[in-house]
């Protein structure tokens, strides 16, 4: 009768690597957006802001398209 040898650092860094794993997923269902995500929400933001400017209509100099 013999017990499988098992080395505790490598036990110990296992079980840590797959806390990690757990945290990591739960950070990036809370806060992760994929880059195709961020690039349509960029995208939307910046055609909608330039639909506004463009359609803005005042004497010259009354809006500044920079802020």
């Amino acid at each position: 009768m013999s017990a499988e040898v098992v080395n505790l650092r490598l036990a110990r860094k296992r079980a840590k690597r797959k806390a990690d794993e757990k945290v990591a997923e739960q950070n990036r269902l809370a806060h992760g957006r994929t880059a195709i995500e961020r690039a349509t929400t960029r995208y939307e933001s910046e055609t909608r802001d330039r639909h506004l400017d463009d359609s803005f209509r005042g004497r010259p100099g009354e809006r500044d398209s920079t802020t």
